[in-house]
């Protein structure tokens, strides 16, 4: 179920979409509700589903910016060459996860708690995963784009853990031992097997 609920509720990013700090909670409540009608469709294949969802979910986030805090300092070191791959590789490790777990999904529903926020530009809107036994709080983090009114999601606290801190902590390990040309390598690998395994 964890799984799930990280899979269902992580999407990627397009910065030409526009949300106002007073919309946050409306517009998220729109998208999930759409998303949610989605996954119940037994008439589209898992794939379908997969691409409906992110074309919903994505304009609300910023992932160039959650690769950076994904990789910590590593990111300062890096060419923009290096950060323009990357960032390409973590959004399809991350899509490719999503859609394989959307199997796992069995009639859960989304609560909307509402909407705290801790600073001046940051908000963190507070939702709930629904299931026959248990809830699953989900923390969406947005924070406000510079001279703008423009509000856009950098991380995801799932049961009260940050999924960027988490693959900080996997890539931050990773490159221990390795250089980041071959991390880079290794998602390379790593997305050329789903695609094998989509073609089979």
């Amino acid at each position: 179920m964890f799984k799930l609920v990280v899979s269902i509720f992580l999407f990627f990013t397009s910065l030409s979409f526009a949300m106002t700090e007073v919309e946050i909670q409306s517009t998220m409540s729109n998208k999930i509700d759409k998303v949610l009608l989605i996954l119940k469709d037994s008439k589209l294949e898992k794939m379908q589903k997969g691409e409906e969802i992110i074309s919903i979910m994505e304009p609300a986030f910023d992932y160039t910016l959650m690769s950076r805090l994904s990789l910590g300092k590593t990111w300062k070191n890096i060419s923009k060459s290096q950060r323009a791959e990357f960032t390409e590789l973590f959004t399809q490790k991350l899509k490719n996860s999503y859609i394989e777990k959307l199997d796992l999904y069995t009639d859960e529903l989304v609560e909307i708690l509402g909407v705290d926020k801790v600073k001046k530009n940051r908000i963190v809107l507070r939702t709930q995963l629904v299931g026959k036994e248990k809830k699953y709080d989900i923390g969406y983090k947005f924070y406000k784009k510079k001279n703008e009114d423009t509000w856009l999601i950098y991380d995801v606290d799932l049961l009260g853990v940050s999924l960027i801190q988490t693959y900080r902590k996997q890539f931050s390990g990773f490159l221990k031992e390795k250089t980041f040309n071959e991390l880079l390598i290794h998602l390379k690998i790593k997305k050329q097997e789903k695609q094998n395994n989509k073609q089979w």
